[in-house]
């Protein structure tokens, strides 16, 4: 019978002591302490990236906007710088941000007309640097379909960043009581709301052949506001009173008309100074759509709104309104 019996120790380490090795607690609790070191440090500053650039020269900013449409002609142009955010834009470039900014949704192709001269090409530019700067937003929209077949036609349209609009707010030769928007709402009405800066500038050309100065907007979401607030006010005094009477009352105090029972309130309101400012007035527009019903427009036409409509819109328009030719008399074209 064979036994295998252990090995002694070398005589050289028979008296060292034998190392223990941790227990697996001990262990987690050294890499906590280990880790808890390591992040007792102070903590290096993340970098930032200003929003504007602050930092960067106008020249190298231009060139960074696209590679492939090299940005160096907008600077042949004067610009106005903008000392207090260490900005320069130019006159057309902040004319966009105003225009845009006061009307929420602006098509691209009204802003080649009306700032540009029909000139789209520096329009693109000029738009190419904005959104680099996070002040615009372009998006393409489908346009109303209203039952139509065939090809779906698309929109493009500019509106402001939250960032654009406080810019806007900042620099802009407007009224202080000028509200201005960011941010694109209500998708499917898109177009609809986009027709509003055309109908406004036609009625600011009448206006200021008229003599009118100093031309404010506002938009239906501000007089919707206003009246929401009034009407509240009113009920909050007095519970009693008839929700009919109050509400003539409120139109009567904003100078609104009260149509069938209703107060109208037009897609926006252009104010204006008259005699230097001695007096005010303003002109209601609305921008009629082929979605219109033929009572719903005989409520705008009675309540004395300058109306408009495209021209595709105003032949649906006139084919639902056959009894009521006085009334497509009143539309004029976009």
């Amino acid at each position: 019978m064979r036994f295998d019996l252990p090995h002694d120790l070398p005589r050289s380490r028979r008296n060292e002591p034998v190392p223990l090795t941790p227990s697996p607690l001990e262990q987690r609790r050294e890499r906590l302490m280990e880790r808890a070191t390591e992040n007792r440090g102070p903590k290096a500053p993340l970098p930032r990236s200003p929003k504007l650039e602050h930092d960067r020269p106008r020249m190298d900013r231009e060139r960074s906007v696209s590679p492939s449409r090299p940005l160096e002609r907008r600077s042949q142009r004067p610009t106005l710088p903008l000392q207090t955010i260490g900005l320069a834009l130019r006159a057309e470039e902040q004319k966009i941000l105003s225009e845009v900014g006061r009307f929420r949704v602006i098509a691209t192709r009204d802003l080649a007309e009306s700032v540009y001269a029909n000139r789209p090409a520096r329009m693109e530019r000029d738009l190419a640097y904005l959104r680099q700067q996070g002040l615009v937003s372009i998006n393409s929209v489908n346009a109303r379909r209203d039952g139509r077949g065939g090809r779906v036609e698309h929109l493009e349209v500019v509106t402001l960043t939250k960032q654009g609009r406080d810019l806007a707010q900042h620099f802009a030769e407007l009224p202080t009581d000028q509200k201005l928007y960011a941010g694109l709402v209500k998708p499917r009405e898109v177009e609809h709301d986009s027709q509003i800066y055309r109908a406004y500038r036609k009625e600011a050309i009448k206006i200021e052949q008229a003599g009118g100065s100093n031309l404010r907007v506002r938009l239906d979401f501000e007089l919707k506001s206003q009246i929401q607030k009034a009407i509240y006010a009113a009920r909050k005094a007095d519970p009693e009173r008839e929700m009919n009477e109050i509400k003539k009352e409120v139109a009567q105090q904003f100078d609104f008309p009260f149509v069938n029972g209703g107060i109208q309130i037009p897609d926006a309101r252009i104010e204006y100074d008259l005699d230097q400012g001695s007096r005010t007035g303003h002109e209601d527009i609305e921008v009629l759509t082929a979605a219109y019903r033929p009572g719903h427009l005989r409520n705008k036409a009675q309540a004395g709104f300058h109306v408009y409509a495209s021209a595709s819109d105003r032949a649906t328009l006139t084919a639902r309104a056959e009894n009521d030719h006085h009334l497509l008399d009143q539309i004029l074209e976009l």
